[in-house]
């Protein structure tokens, strides 16, 4: 009797989740049908498409179609990394993301620490709305005034002239503008959307800590490098992590609207070049080849500064 008990018992076990999960779909159905448009989308635009990874192992060619096209294995992969454009898209695509990593990275974060120590809220209101604005110009119209103000006689040309005491015709046309002209307007269309979480971040500070500081005789700027900056600390590392963890991933869309043939030695990135070869020329083979080399090295950097963030500073996203 009391074996049978005690196996009634254990074999009650499932049944009784399968009634709680049952009673909880049914009295939170309403919140899981939330969650339906955000699977769907995550199916359909993410991981339904990642079949397309085996074309970067095949010949593709679009009248045989997927299954009959002839399977070549690494060669794609091969002809990247042994060809001619290897290194210069490699150090294009590495060069503007350093670039974005020094002074993006850290513009919101100089702009967030500024807005914290004003005490003039409309004031703050009115910097917060000039900043936030650029971020919802369409990206067509933002690259569109980009070309007006570096063309010949443009106001950024006409300022670079002036301090440079030379004449310049278009900024676009020189390689060497191509970096600090996309560095410096990416800075000004996301530098005020950027702050808003580190100054959510600031918000949930406890006064108690600038009153222990001022009572110490900290300043303004005392107490931002002892109480601001360490209390942001770990929202600071989770966006660096997944700002190096993109470092291989440009903004090809801006890239192309920008840059020309005299350019690309600086601006033709993997981004834009897997954009030529698989659109333009239609090598949809050899550019996925790339775009999977691409994604697989951003997963490393992710992972290793991940890692390195765990070990030194405890904060990690997995």
């Amino acid at each position: 009797m009391k074996a049978f008990q005690k196996k009634s018992s254990v074999s009650s076990g499932p049944v009784s989740f399968r009634a709680a999960l049952k009673k909880d779909l049914k009295k939170n159905s309403f919140a899981y049908l939330l969650i339906v448009p955000v699977l769907l989308w995550y199916l359909v635009f993410c991981y339904a498409p990642m079949w397309g990874i085996l074309l970067s192992f095949k010949d593709y060619k679009p009248l045989l179609g997927f299954a009959g096209s002839k399977w070549v294995g690494l060669k794609h992969f091969r002809d990247f990394l042994s060809g001619p454009y290897f290194f210069r898209t490699i150090k294009n695509t590495l060069m503007l993301n350093v670039w974005g990593l020094a002074f993006g990275f850290t513009s919101p974060i100089l702009l967030a620490l500024l807005l914290n120590e004003v005490k003039s809220m409309k004031f703050k209101k009115v910097v917060q709305t000039i900043t936030y604005m650029p971020h919802f110009i369409s990206l067509i119209v933002i690259c569109g005034m980009i070309h007006i103000f570096t063309q010949s006689g443009g106001i950024l040309t006409q300022l670079v002239n002036m301090i440079t005491g030379t004449e310049h015709a278009s900024l676009l046309g020189y390689s060497n503008m191509f970096r600090p002209i996309y560095t410096f307007s990416g800075i000004w269309q996301n530098i005020g959307w950027d702050s808003i979480i580190y100054l959510s971040a600031m918000s949930s500070i406890d006064p108690g800590l600038y009153e222990a500081a001022e009572i110490d005789g900290a300043g303004r700027l005392r107490k931002m490098w002892h109480v601001t900056l360490p209390q942001i600390r770990p929202t600071i590392i989770i966006l660096f992590i997944f700002a190096v963890g993109g470092l291989m991933a440009s903004g090809h869309e801006k890239i192309i609207l920008l840059y020309n043939p005299l350019t690309y030695d600086t601006a033709d990135v993997i981004a834009s070049y897997v954009y030529r070869r698989g659109l333009q020329e239609a090598s949809y083979s050899f550019a996925t080849a790339v775009g999977l080399i691409s994604s697989v090295v951003n997963f490393l950097l992710l992972w290793i500064t991940n890692k390195i963030s765990k070990k030194y500073s405890e904060i990690c996203i997995f």
